[in-house]
């Protein structure tokens, strides 16, 4: 999910010319919302959820190792959390929703963006890109241990 979030196509409209850790982390988020919504059966319930505990952990060590105290990274955490899960919701029509609503949805939560139909292309293609593989795919360098 890293090297999707860093493919520098989809920082190439930037607002500001310079994004920022909190512009990663919505693409990151965007791209786990989409994996998630795709993956989650009975089949994957584990490793999904092995997986979404693996990343807000990780999460919670990056913010540390940037020096954050105690308090600021439990709030921190909390609206990340939050963030990730208004994704989620945000998505769950995704296949049935206009163009516009598409465009609507990732602009709330990539503002930093000029070119929001190109990320509603890109994410778009993502989803048929999943439909064509398997979770195993997408994890199988990840261990969550």
């Amino acid at each position: 999910m890293i090297k999707l979030t860093t493919n520098k196509s989809l920082y190439k409209e930037l607002k500001n010319k310079q994004d920022s850790f909190g512009d990663r982390l919505s693409l990151f988020l965007f791209h786990f919302a989409f994996i998630l919504k795709e993956f989650k059966n009975d089949e994957n319930n584990k490793e999904l959820q092995d997986l979404y505990d693996f990343n807000f952990r990780q999460l919670e060590l990056s913010i540390r190792e940037i020096g954050y105290g105690d308090q600021s990274i439990n709030k921190k955490m909390k609206d990340y959390i939050n963030t990730f899960h208004a994704i989620i919701s945000e998505i769950h029509f995704w296949d049935n929703m206009k163009f516009e609503k598409k465009r609507d949805c990732v602009g709330v939560f990539l503002q930093n963006f000029n070119n929001t139909e190109y990320l509603v292309n890109y994410f778009d293609n993502f989803k048929d890109d999943l439909k064509k593989n398997n979770l195993k795919s997408f994890i199988k360098s990840v261990n969550t241990q």
